[in-house]
């Protein structure tokens, strides 16, 4: 297991990026909001010990086992990709400007339209609804296609996001593994 972050590390991953982990044609593509500085500072999607994504994807049986953060581009060979609406790091998602948020959703559209995913499962309703100018936006299936993608809403599975509980975010990935199938 590579070593924990220091602060100092953490301090360092502001505003830095991740790849994407991506591919034309797709069956999925999940879309975060941006990366938190943990995750930036190993360089993995949803890398924070706590964060629940990669629970939640297993036991709602997306994947056949629980994959760490190290190993996301597994995701690949199920048909699944990872990305942001917005690629530099950040402590919170709340640092980042609606102007940003509907920058980086343009961009998203971009990606979209080049790689050809089924869906779009963006993970952050607050920030889907600040895109979309949807506030009342909620978690499932949206009617609106973006990039020609249909669009699953997940929340997110950040620790801080204590409104879904693990349980709670397992039965809303398991909707969407039924939905793409």
């Amino acid at each position: 297991m590579p070593p924990t972050p220091s602060k100092t590390d953490l301090m360092k991953a502001d505003g830095r990026t991740i790849q994407d982990v991506v591919a034309p044609d797709l069956k999925l593509l999940f879309c975060g909001i941006n990366p938190g500085l943990y995750s930036a500072a190993i360089g993995h999607h949803f890398g924070r010990p706590g964060n629940r994504f990669w629970p939640a994807l297993h036991q709602s049986g997306l994947t056949p086992r629980l994959l760490s953060p190290y190993e996301e581009r597994e995701l690949l060979r199920l048909g699944f990709g990872l990305t942001n609406i917005v690629e530099r790091a950040t402590a919170r998602a709340g640092e980042l400007s609606a102007e940003e948020l509907q920058a980086g959703f343009v961009s998203l559209e971009k990606k979209v339209i080049k790689y050809r995913p089924d869906w779009l499962a963006i993970l952050g309703v607050g920030a889907y609804g600040t895109i979309t100018d949807n506030r009342r936006a909620s978690a499932g299936k949206q009617e609106r296609k973006i990039g020609g993608a249909k669009v699953w809403l997940l929340p997110n599975p950040s620790g801080l996001n204590a409104h879904f509980t693990l349980p709670k975010l397992v039965r809303v990935f398991d909707e969407l593994k039924t939905a793409i199938e």
